[in-house]
């Protein structure tokens, strides 16, 4: 069985002056290269992240993936480059630009590499375009954030490209990104401890109460990251609202547990006992190896939990492995 990881990120050892590319403005990310090995991508003159040559460097992350023990990466945008705040036309520039890039990282290796793009989402004409665009070079999925602004993924413009997604055969896989920020989240990384949860939990329930699934195909795959953050915890307290509040909360066809079957999530939950409670939810069949590699918030080895989960039996340990993967990447 080969081990498949469906989340992981890539940025670009360098990329052009997104200014210029874009035709103006100053809040395009750069990359302040260091060395060889360690660069700083930037947001105007402050530091966003530092990033290692395991970022870019196809041999350094064949290297990790043999020591974990993963046979296959699917590569996606890092987040902050989606650009949705920025002008419509300027964001679908910089999505050709770093797909384009993303197609030059996994070319040494295809067989192992997989490559997501980005779409301009705030725009869906354009969002159309560029993941055909990118459907006919190669890629095999693509990557979205969980909102747009004060756009959800119940909004008509995304659904509408979900439903395109689906024509393609393209499947989908959520990150969320843009949490907002209060003294009380600036402390202790909590916009990404609890922040990170909190959004693709709202995300799923919009998807849910918006409606979006009753207007979706079952033939879209559809993945959410970090386990689907909170939703799968409090799917019987959803419920309960949607019983008890029909009036307010009662506005999709079903219940919330009624569109479990509907989307996966990957297993970047870091313990035992979450896992144990998300394959419970989920069922094992919905559940794929994630490690958001190669960020230092991710999980080495990737798999570590899977494999050590004492619950799983061995069918139900590889299909989290790699069988479920296979399914909803496609992979024969």
């Amino acid at each position: 069985m080969t081990v498949i990881d469906v989340h992981t990120h890539y940025v670009p050892k360098g990329w052009p002056d997104l200014a210029t590319a874009t035709g103006g403005g100053d809040a395009w990310p750069w990359l302040r290269l260091e060395s060889e090995r360690e660069a700083v991508i930037m947001v105007r003159s402050s530091e966003f992240r530092r990033i290692g040559h395991n970022a870019w460097d196809t041999r350094q992350r064949l290297r990790d993936m043999d020591a974990d023990g993963v046979g296959i990466q699917v590569v996606s945008p890092t987040p902050l480059f989606f650009c949705y705040a920025e002008p419509a036309s300027g964001a679908a520039a910089v999505a050709r630009i770093f797909n384009d890039l993303a197609l030059e990282i996994c070319a040494p290796d295809p067989a192992r590499f997989l490559p997501f793009c980005q779409v301009p989402l705030q725009d869906t004409d354009a969002a159309c375009a560029e993941v055909e665009r990118c459907a006919a070079q190669g890629h095999r999925g693509v990557e979205i954030g969980n909102h747009v602004g004060d756009r959800d993924l119940d909004d008509e413009g995304v659904v509408t490209f979900l439903q395109h997604c689906a024509q393609l055969g393209m499947p989908v896989f959520v990150h969320p990104w843009d949490m907002p920020g209060s003294p009380r989240l600036d402390r202790w990384m909590a916009r990404w401890l609890t922040g990170m949860p909190a959004e693709t939990h709202l995300s799923l329930l919009a998807m849910v109460l918006g409606g979006a699934f009753d207007r979706l195909p079952r033939e879209l795959r559809l993945c959410f990251a970090h386990g689907g953050g909170s939703f799968p915890f409090w799917v019987g307290r959803m419920d309960n609202a949607w019983h008890r509040r029909p009036g307010v909360v009662a506005t999709s066809e079903y219940p919330p547990s009624h569109y479990l079957d509907r989307f996966c999530v990957d297993s970047v939950v870091f313990g035992e006992a979450a896992l144990r409670l998300l394959v419970d939810t989920m069922g094992a069949e919905r559940v794929l190896l994630g490690s958001d590699y190669p960020y230092p918030l991710g999980e080495r080895p990737a798999g570590e939990v899977v494999r050590a989960a004492r619950f799983l039996d061995e069918e139900r340990r590889d299909r989290i492995l790699g069988g479920n993967a296979a399914r909803f990447l496609a992979i024969r």
